[in-house]
Order: structure tokens, then C-alpha cells, then sequence
């Protein structure tokens, strides 16, 4: 049974960027403004709850610093894709570590001390044949059976407090042109198996906003140790902590579509980072790799059956529209266009936790 819990959604104004722990959490001042909405909780070990959403203009302005072709998007001009991108961001100095046109991640940037951390901002390009739909990458992510056929290491992806207030959220981020339309946000978690390393954890809330041009941007970001609280019952695990995740897709035609996807991921127990980060990139390059796969489509494929099961629900919801009452319609004012308009929402067994 889901039990309701009320949200404090917190915008925390005056985030230090220099800050030792630099999360979007993070803030230089105790002020803060908090709205109250509605949110459910999976799980009867948390009936109430408080959740911060972090300062998401200040965590869009990393982004768009990072990801030229995040940038792009939030200007609106996301035609074009990686062809369109003009000069980098005059304070990150990228290394190039990798670079080929023929390979499906054909480009991998490193940039050190990114937000004063010692962890590496790790960058890549894919350009990918296929509909651009941002709901069907972060399933490859989200979902925990689609996860494992890419990710051997997995043991849990699980979302264990989805907001369900978006208005609330974008209400937030008001410049809709720049930020998107938030279309799912929630608190994800997960788990490693034991392999070479011991089990790692993670706590990330993570959001995907839409773009009318087709473009999406799904991001993420670790929370902080004072929301340990909200961790699932069991055993703890030395925790991993993505400071900063982001995937933008733009569509570049009708049938193709470019990402960029940064992750600046400390993997936890003091592991150097030249041991850690050919490790990620692996990862990171798995899912590409299943990306491209999916997005072939052709008959028979779970993209073409997707597309079919998409196309149903729409003329489904098409079909409950028309049958109600026009006069009730009036009455109610009713805005038709968004009638099951998150009708790509998540099912029970799928997260909001994104990062490899």
C-alpha cells in the first residue's frame, strides 16, 4: 500500500559553488524558502518525510557550464547537435583522453577539480541513429532488469520517494524556455554487488525535464549525509557520491540524436581516482553501447513494440476525451493537452537514480 507523506521542497538560495562538499545542496546561508507538496512513499518504513530540492538553477548553471550541448538546449538552440557547439566554457580545462568518429562513444573529456573536487568531471559524446526520446535512455538506467543487460554490477535500482507535485517543481523553475518541463523527479537509490571492490550505495535525487523541441535533459545529484535518514532499512555500504550527473539528448534530425552525459562520481573508500575512472568509463560506455542496440529498432525490436504501445495510449486517451460531456468540458475548462500528459511515467520497478 503507498502511504502518504508530506514533502518540504526546500530552494536553498546562495549556493557556494567553492564549497569543500559541493553538492547542489550546498548553500552559504541558512535561509531558506520552503513550499509544501504532495509526495508518496513506496515503502512503510518512512510514512513522513522531508526532502530538499536543491537549488536546481544553480545545478543548471553547472550543467550548462560542462555540457556545451546542454547549453545549446537551454538557449533553445539545440538544432544541429555537436556540430552546432561553438567555443567551451573559458574556466574548464578539458584533457581529451579519447577520440573516434567511428566508435559509438566517439569522444571522452576529462576535466580536473571541477566544483574544487578532487574527483574528475568525466564527459562523452555518442551519436546515436534512432527517435530521440529522453524516457526511453534513462529507462536503460532506471529500470533494474533493462540496467542489468548492460551493468554486471548492479544488485538495486529502486525510486523510493517519487514527487508527484511536478507543478510545485516547475513552479520553481519558472523559465520553462531555458529549463524545460520537469516530467518526472524523485529520490532514487541503489546498490552494488560485490566484485573486485566492496558493495557501494547510493542516495541521488534526479529529475528529467522535456523540451518542446525534443531535447531532454535528465540530471542528478548526490544527496547530502544529513539525508541518510532516508536510506532503506538493512545493512549500510560505503557510500558512492555523484556530485554531478547529466545526460542531454538533441534530436539532429528525424531518425538521430547526439548525448552528452557527464558524471563526476568519487566511488568511495579512498580508491584513487586513476584506478576508479577507467572503471566508470567502461560502464559508461556499456550503456552506450546498449543504447545504440535499442535505438536500431526494426520489426520485431522492444523499441518498434514501444512505439506501438505509445501510439495506443495516446489514441487510448484520445478516446477517453472525446467520450466525456462536452458541457462538462466547458464547465471545467479543461486543458486537453494535458490529459495523461506523463503518461511515460515510471513503473513501481523503475528509478530515478540515473548515474552508472
Amino acid at each position: 500500500m503507498i502511504a502518504q507523506a508530506s514533502i518540504s521542497i526546500c530552494t536553498i538560495l546562495y549556493a557556494c559553488l567553492a564549497s569543500k562538499d559541493v553538492f547542489a545542496f550546498s548553500t552559504g546561508s541558512s535561509v531558506r524558502y520552503v513550499n509544501k507538496a504532495p509526495t508518496a512513499s513506496r515503502h512503510e518504513w518512512q510514512s513522513g518525510v522531508e526532502i530538499e530540492l536543491p537549488d536546481l538553477e544553480l545545478l543548471f548553471d553547472r550543467v550548462s557550464m560542462a555540457s556545451p550541448l546542454a547549453k545549446l538546449v537551454m538557449e533553445g538552440n539545440a538544432v544541429g547537435g555537436f556540430d552546432a557547439i561553438g567555443v567551451e566554457h573559458p574556466e574548464l580545462k578539458w584533457k581529451k583522453m579519447e577520440e573516434n568518429k567511428r566508435k559509438t562513444v566517439h569522444r571522452i573529456d576529462k576535466a580536473d577539480k571541477f566544483q574544487n573536487i578532487k574527483t574528475p568531471l568525466l564527459r562523452f559524446r555518442s551519436s546515436i541513429k534512432g527517435p530521440c526520446i529522453g524516457e526511453r535512455f534513462s529507462n536503460f538506467m532506471m529500470d533494474l532488469e533493462e540496467r542489468k543487460k548492460w551493468d554486471d554490477q548492479v544488485a538495486n535500482v529502486e525510486e523510493i520517494y517519487p514527487i508527484e507535485d511536478l507543478d510545485a517543481v516547475n513552479a520553481i523553475l519558472s523559465n520553462q524556455d531555458k529549463y524545460g518541463t520537469c516530467t518526472r523527479v524523485g529520490v532514487g537509490y541503489t546498490q552494488t554487488k560485490q566484485g573486485i571492490i566492496s558493495p557501494r550505495e547510493q542516495l541521488i535525487l534526479g529529475g528529467m525535464q522535456e523540451y518542446e523541441n525534443g531535447a531532454t535533459i535528465l540530471w542528478g545529484t548526490e544527496m547530502e549525509e544529513y539525508h541518510n535518514h532516508l536510506l532503506p532499512p538493512g545493512q549500510r555500504h560505503t557510500r558512492a557520491k555523484s556530485h554531478l550527473f547529466a545526460a542531454t539528448l538533441a534530436p539532429t534530425g528525424p531518425d538521430s540524436f547526439d548525448v552528452e552525459y557527464l558524471l563526476q562520481m568519487d566511488v568511495g573508500g579512498g580508491i584513487p581516482n586513476f584506478m576508479t575512472t577507467p572503471a566508470l568509463t567502461d560502464a559508461v560506455k556499456k550503456l552506450f553501447e546498449h543504447a545504440k542496440a535499442y535505438f536500431a529498432g526494426g520489426d520485431g525490436s522492444e523499441l518498434n513494440s514501444y512505439l506501438k504501445s505509445r501510439q495506443q495510449a495516446e489514441y487510448s486517451d484520445i478516446e477517453i476525451v472525446s467520450s466525456l460531456d462536452e458541457d462538462y468540458l466547458l464547465d471545467a475548462e479543461i486543458d486537453l493537452s494535458e490529459v495523461h500528459s506523463h503518461h511515460h511515467a515510471m513503473n513501481d520497478n523503475e528509478s530515478l537514480l540515473f548515474t552508472p
